[in-house]
């Protein structure tokens, strides 16, 4: 196993230090990937793409994807009547890939609305922040923070392609069919159980690491009452409630980071679209009682398993998006949904399937074709990346505009 010694060391030590020696799966997790000198996201051991990367996103196996988000970014322009500028922000931009697919796109074919644009990159992550930087100097792009948008100050649309996946999560498990929290302490802090922690009920540890020169204890789970009662209000937003038809044990996650976020993020726009690519289900799917262990997932070198307490610091950890949630919370920031659809019918909706078709009169080498086709192939593959959400939201659109169906939305009769 490999995790990063002092990462761990800051983990122990903030378990040490708060009240009840243990914290909550979501500020793990938020250490885990964004603590800020050895977190995933913030350190050399992010690796996106094929060769000796961790996972891959659809910008990576094509420019396709940009281009044809591009094209949807351009009627959003056109019905919003062509504002000056039309803001796109991308919200956590990878390698900058996309971003560099959509610019040179409507470089190429769309002059007037390239010059209309205002390129915003919202990231989190020093390390990406460079790389994206040193990969678009060349374009019109400027990098800030989220809380840096004043309020209503954006017409255009906020835009991400997995990220939501990637916020900490709070993680629940059912327990004579009351619902508890899990934290996360160490094994060493476990033998010195606090009063507070007596008559606790204590998951079994899970596969832990040595925290550097302390290898005498490990991270393992506990349970106990909820951290708030946000996690209780965030089920019964999307109509959750607890029967006999789930099993003792259940246990699943819920995305408070999520609310937060999109609260900003429609209060900053003021009159536009919200669109979110990300892997994820309806609510009634993400919490089916047959779906008992949750669905986070943490990959390492292309491979993914669910135990996020190795390789700490050293993989991604992720959990699925529920979508219900994201349309009634944004009911509730003046979002307004717009439509919810596979990106594989997305895509083809905005012409994926015409470029498919058009391979056959491209004249270049087979095994580039055979690679591209393939590309194309996966975007739309219902099992893997077709299967991904996008979700549509709107705000400050008045009736003429909201009537206007959005190309990657209309399906071909």
């Amino acid at each position: 196993m490999d995790s990063n010694p002092a990462l761990c060391a800051a983990i122990a030590n903030r378990i040490t230090t708060s009240p009840q020696q243990r914290i909550t799966f979501a500020q793990f997790m938020d250490m885990v990937l964004y603590h800020p000198e050895h977190g995933y996201y913030s350190s050399d051991a992010l690796k996106i793409g094929f060769k000796g990367g961790d996972f891959f996103t659809s910008p990576n196996l094509c420019s396709d994807f940009g281009e044809l988000l591009a094209e949807q970014f351009l009627q959003m322009w056109e019905i919003l009547g062509k504002p000056v500028p039309f803001s796109l922000v991308e919200m956590g931009a990878g390698q900058g890939l996309l971003a560099l697919h959509i610019l040179k796109y409507h470089q190429l074919h769309y002059p007037d609305f390239f010059t209309a644009l205002e390129y915003i990159i919202v990231e989190k992550s020093r390390t990406l922040r460079q790389e994206q930087q040193q990969r678009l100097q060349d374009l019109p792009v400027r990098w800030c923070n989220l809380e840096e948008i004043p309020p209503n100050a954006i017409a255009g649309c906020f835009f991400s392609n997995e990220l939501v996946d990637a916020f900490p999560v709070h993680q629940f498990i059912l327990e004579t069919g009351e619902l508890q929290e899990i934290y996360v302490t160490t094994s060493e802090n476990l033998t010195l159980q606090p009063p507070s922690l007596e008559g606790k009920s204590f998951s079994p540890p899970l596969i832990g690491e040595g925290l550097g020169e302390r290898s005498n204890f490990a991270f393992v789970e506990v349970t106990g009452e909820p951290s708030t009662p946000q996690l209780a209000e965030y089920l019964d937003l999307v109509g959750i409630h607890f029967t006999h038809a789930y099993p003792d044990g259940y246990r699943s996650e819920i995305n408070l980071a999520a609310l937060d976020w999109l609260s900003i993020v429609a209060d900053r726009l003021q009159r536009g679209y919200v669109l979110t690519i990300d892997y994820g289900y309806p609510a009634s799917r993400y919490y089916n009682p047959r779906r008992s262990q949750g669905t986070l997932q943490c990959y390492y070198h292309h491979r993914f398993h669910d135990n996020p307490y190795v390789n700490i610091g050293r993989q991604d950890i992720t959990a699925h998006v529920d979508f219900t949630t994201l349309e009634h919370w944004g009911e509730k920031c003046n979002l307004k949904n717009v439509g919810f659809i596979q990106q594989g019918l997305f895509l083809m909706a905005l012409g994926l399937g015409d470029r498919i078709a058009a391979l056959s009169y491209q004249k270049q080498p087979l095994s580039q074709l055979l690679q591209h086709r393939d590309a194309l192939h996966q975007l739309l593959d219902p099992t893997g990346l077709g299967g991904f959400g996008v979700l549509i939201q709107s705000k400050g659109l008045d009736k003429t505009e909201i009537s206007q169906p959005l190309k990657g939305l209309t399906l071909p009769e």
